[in-house]
């Protein structure tokens, strides 16, 4: 008698091990519900009571008459001077802010609403002496094309550096670049804090991106790639829809650049996937911008309202939710991103899903529909992480789950969901380049891509694995690293509003990015069998750009305000208390006792994961012989019959004696067969016909003159 062996296949060892880790999650909330109904001075999601002051808070414009968090329930409401419970900044007297809210930033929740963010808007002061940054990263791109190879690659690092410097020195809130074209008016710099935020982030990593390429003398690549940051910029301030697709679709262009120029087969396929993506996202966006300004007879980039704006306005989400690699329309990431040159996946990495949360924000906060998509991204970004067995294709599949965090944030659009949304959009832009850089200096001193071909030389590459490591713990969440201070704030606005549900997916999410970027990736990269991996020693400005990133990353993790003083609203946020503290220390002890417990289940293998691309990849040779082969074949049947008509009218025309029944057959023309007797047409035939048609005209014109 034989017995069978039970085998589980590895996408359930996957879903087992989440299972096992989310006990972790789920444990400091039980504890929390069971001790005390929704308790926050004693659990982590408690108000900072010194909350970052702003030089010009926006908190009059969310609660009109408060200025302090006064004693009448500590609530949001707008009773005297102070955050009371008579009535509520966005609502009735139970409704926004109010008493409902229990006792606010300070004791609790009750069942009351946390009404959405209002976003100050400073009046504008037209600026003619203000150069858009775009325009400065333009500028530098054409300057970098027409410059020697020995200063192409110093410059590619001042330009973006100098754009840091000049946003952070010489813009602020309120200013607003204007230029007339045609009949409109467009506001291709309008500043505020939101915008000033993105772009710091934006030229900071690019100017970290350029020393990371700084080795790197490829023309092509350094001018797109600073092409591309002035497309992020110049969305970044875009105050009106002509400007935000210009440089929506000169992103596109500038970053399929960073494919193409790797000139390998799969990258050149990537890329041809890639561009056809992106501008199919960019017609949606042109066709809802031009049916809005159908319908309002304006192009200035607002904010629409939850449920207003009609197809406009869903043909504009769906355009930008194309570029934030929302589900099911975000394959191309990973499909694109793990094929990028080893120094343009940095500016990849960064630019173009963040450009698209802050178009998000800027257009759609507050739309419900953002905040299961947002869990949605972060839990199938986790899993088909632990899938993947190409190195960059497992960080790629990653920026999916972290923006999942950033889209849920939008979604929920209180103040402290939208502050945590930009928080988190700054944070994993610097450490998500570190895991970026890290992976391409092992890729550069290997020339191995797979996680089944790497382990086993974390002795000989220890720094370049100490620095990876940096943006490892700040992902999942360390304590003292900057993803601990950002991703928090979004999951406490979560359950700031009792979106529990919100609060557990995204939790459980931060298990699944602890298991596979900060224990699978290292692990089978560096440790795991040793396969005899002798790697190049990595170029100085590589190692360069990833100690100054994780600099950045390690600095926000233990000086939060510096971060928080930027952000769009006042900061009313404690990341480190007791019980946050033990929670996330929970969760990470929990996840790496799951990752023990199915080490051999979670190494690289060969297999291919299917992702929604599946639909066009699948589909392909259909949709070829239907809209290629086919159409190609029809025309070229038309062609020859059109030909073959011309050539019948032609004679006929030429000679329509041929048409006659009884006309002499043509024979060679050709002059060794030419015979003048049987080649000559009789005359008779062809005189009549002229006499009958002058006789024709003749009486028709007769007939005319009477």
């Amino acid at each position: 008698m034989s017995s069978r062996r039970f085998s589980m296949r590895p996408l359930h060892w996957i879903v087992l091990g989440l299972f096992v880790a989310a006990l972790g999650v789920a444990m400091p909330r039980i504890a929390a519900f069971t001790s005390s109904t929704g308790s926050v001075a004693s659990s982590a999601w408690a108000a900072d009571p010194d909350p970052v002051p702003h030089d010009d808070p926006p908190a009059a414009a969310h609660d009109k008459a408060g200025d302090s968090h006064g004693n009448a329930g500590d609530s949001h409401g707008n009773a005297g001077d102070s955050h009371g419970d008579t009535s509520a900044a966005h609502g009735d007297a139970d409704g926004s802010h109010g008493d409902g809210h229990g006792d606010g930033h300070g004791d609790g929740h009750g069942d009351g609403h946390v009404g959405l963010a209002v976003f100050e808007k400073p009046a504008p002061v037209n600026s003619d002496g203000v150069v858009p940054p775009a325009i400065l990263m333009i500028l530098g791109a054409l300057l970098v094309a027409a410059l020697p190879k020995l200063l192409r690659g110093p410059v590619a690092v001042l330009v973006p550096a100098i754009t840091l410097w000049y946003v952070m020195t010489r813009l602020e809130p309120g200013m607003l670049v204007t230029f007339d074209f045609l009949d409109y008016t467009l506001h291709v710099a309008r500043v505020d804090r939101l915008s000033i935020i993105f772009a710091m982030i934006f030229s900071l990593i690019s100017t970290i991106g350029g020393v990371y390429a700084l080795h790197n003398g490829d023309r092509r690549q350094q001018v797109s790639a600073l092409f591309y940051a002035a497309g992020a910029l110049g969305v970044t301030f875009a105050g009106d829809y002509f400007t935000l697709y210009a440089f929506w679709e000169l992103m596109a262009v500038a970053s399929t650049m960073l494919f193409w120029t790797r000139e390998r087969p799969d990258s050149l396929a990537a890329g041809n996937r890639y561009i056809l993506v992106h501008l199919a996202g960019g017609t949606l966006l042109l066709a809802g911008i031009l049916l809005h300004l159908g319908n309002t007879g304006s192009i200035l980039f607002e904010h629409f309202d939850p449920g207003t704006g009609g197809t406009a306005a869903w043909l504009i989400l769906l355009g930008m939710a194309v570029n934030a690699a929302i589900p099911p329309l975000g394959a191309w990431l990973p499909d694109a991103y793990p094929k990028a040159t080893i120094t343009g996946a940095i500016f990849c990495s960064a630019l173009t899903t963040k450009t698209a949360v802050y178009a998000l924000i800027r257009g759609f906060y507050g739309w419900e529909i953002l905040v299961p998509a947002g869990v949605i991204m972060a839990l199938y970004g986790v899993v088909y992480a632990v899938l993947a067995n190409d190195v960059r294709e497992l960080l790629a599949y990653h920026i999916i789950s972290q923006v999942g965090y950033m889209v849920a944030g939008v979604g929920l659009g209180t103040e402290l969901a939208v502050n945590g949304a930009v928080a988190h959009a700054v944070c994993h832009i610097l450490y998500k380049s570190v895991l970026f850089m890290g992976a391409g200096a092992v890729i550069h001193t290997t020339g191995r891509e797979q996680l089944k071909d790497l382990g086993g030389f974390v002795s000989r590459q220890k720094l370049i694995f100490a620095l990876y490591m940096i943006g490892a713990f700040s992902i999942s969440g360390f304590p003292l690293f900057n993803g601990f201070v950002s991703k928090s704030m979004v999951t406490a606005a979560a359950h700031e509003v009792h979106q529990n549900w919100v609060f557990m997916g995204l939790m459980l999410a931060s298990v699944g990015t602890f298991l596979h970027t900060g224990l699978k990736l290292p692990y089978n990269v560096w440790f795991g069998e040793d396969k005899g991996i002798q790697p190049t020693k990595a170029p100085l400005n590589m190692v360069v750009a990833l100690a100054t990133a994780g600099f950045f990353c390690t600095l926000l993790g233990v000086r939060p305000g510096l971060l928080y003083q930027y952000l769009p609203f006042a900061v009313h946020w404690e990341p480190y208390t007791a019980a946050h503290l033990v929670e996330m220390i929970q969760i990470l002890l929990f996840t790496f006792f799951a990752f023990y417990l199915f080490i051999p289940k979670l190494g690289g293998s060969s297999s291919i994961s299917m992702d929604t691309d599946a639909i066009y990849r699948k589909s392909q040779p259909v949709f070829r012989a239907l809209f290629v082969t086919a159409v190609g074949a029809f025309f070229d049947t038309v062609q020859e019959k059109s030909i073959a008509l011309a050539e019948v009218v032609k004679r006929w025309v030429g000679d329509p004696t041929d048409a006659l029944p009884g006309a002499l057959p043509r024979v060679a023309t050709d002059e060794a067969g030419y015979d003048e007797d049987r080649n000559r047409r009789p005359l008779g035939v062809s005189l009549t016909l002229t006499m009958v048609v002058l006789l024709v005209l003749a009486v028709w014109v007769l007939v005319a003159a009477r």
